[in-house]
């Protein structure tokens, strides 16, 4: 049985869990097209994640899937505290924010492992992490789900191969927002969407998802020749009037290119990538001081909130891939036939 089949959808196409920037409309109208919706749920509640799945299921009949970050709860002490948010302090002024240890660093892991479980959705996919094998097993025998690893290196697409995955997604350099690495040094891990897929292809008995620069159905049909059974398109969808993103966000993608976009810590303590704005640009100096991930990210999240509020593109988090410029400003269901009907014909050529 192939993964499509599997997966029960008809198109090999996989919206991409975006934290922060999805929304149960996304998802549901994804999955309604005959793709797969996602919803990213790294940063949502328990509570929350209950509430997005029953509006996805509000929405369409059709399957869809939920992503979690595998991570631990940080315990930085006070003297990295107090430097990281010294780093921040002209931030926090300049946006007129009175700088506080936030009340939680990230959402409890095994809380929100729990409420994937109970939503039971089509797939569980998961990043920043492995899990366990029994974990694996938990959540296939209890809440019926395929379960897809993030991997950004051949070794990383093997452990959760081992681990009892059903599908690997090989995530390649060219993607936007956070890298999945897990194992090994950031550096050796950025490897390219084109030689990580058939590496991980010709590796694996499981099915192999490309992630990373693709944008339009060219890209699925080229993603297909190297052996994917799928792939997975995050910045061609974050551009769907159906995304969570501020107008800013929307301003600075649509002007966007390729040559625009940087790998960044400052934003989260996770080497993301992103469109180049102000904050990378003066805060680059101190990267590699920065606190890992989530102590970052939470620190920011102020200054964050307080820039899209203010309309202020140049303090966000501009995730997007090095395909940003050829995204397209189109809902989701449109986006997604228009995909299909370029890959059809992307495949037609090759065949002629």
């Amino acid at each position: 049985m192939t993964l499509l089949q599997r997966l029960n959808i008809s198109l090999p196409i996989i919206q991409g869990p975006m934290t922060g920037s999805d929304t149960p409309q996304l998802a549901a109208a994804v999955s309604q097209a005959g793709g797969l919706g996602f919803l990213g749920c790294g940063m949502r509640s328990p509570d929350a994640m209950a509430q997005a799945a029953a509006a996805v299921r509000a929405a369409t009949g059709k399957p869809f899937g939920m992503n979690l970050f595998v991570l631990e709860t940080p315990r930085p002490d006070a003297a990295e505290v107090a430097a990281a948010m010294g780093r921040l302090a002209p931030l926090y002024a300049a946006f007129g924010i009175t700088p506080a240890v936030p009340a939680r660093w990230c959402e409890d892991f095994a809380a929100q492992f729990e409420a994937l479980i109970a939503a039971r959705p089509a797939v569980a996919s998961f990043t920043f992490g492995i899990l366990s094998a029994a974990q694996v097993r938990r959540i296939k025998d209890e809440a019926g789900s395929l379960v897809m690893g993030t991997a950004t290196t051949l070794a990383e697409a093997q452990a959760w191969a081992e681990a009892g995955a059903d599908a690997v997604v090989a995530s390649g350099m060219e993607a936007g927002g956070h890298r999945g690495t897990f194992l090994g040094d950031w550096e050796g891990s950025l490897i390219g969407t084109l030689p990580l897929v058939p590496a991980c292809v010709d590796a694996l008995k499981i099915p192999v998802i490309a992630a990373g620069g693709i944008m339009d159905g060219r890209g699925i049909a080229a993603a297909q020749a190297l052996g994917a059974q799928a792939v997975q398109m995050g910045t061609a969808f974050l551009a769907c009037p159906e995304s969570s993103i501020v107008p800013a966000q929307r301003a600075a993608m649509a002007a966007a290119q390729a040559t625009d976009t940087r790998l960044t810590r400052i934003f989260s303590g996770r080497p993301a990538r992103g469109i180049l704005n102000q904050a990378m640009r003066s805060l680059q100096p101190q990267e590699a001081d920065i606190p890992a991930y989530p102590v970052q990210n939470a620190l920011m999240g102020p200054i964050r909130r307080a820039a899209a509020q203010a309309g202020d593109a140049g303090h966000i988090a501009l995730w997007a891939g090095q395909g940003v410029g050829a995204a397209r400003a189109l809902p989701a269901g449109e986006l997604v036939a228009l995909l299909a009907q370029e890959w059809r014909a992307a495949r037609q050529r090759l065949q002629a």
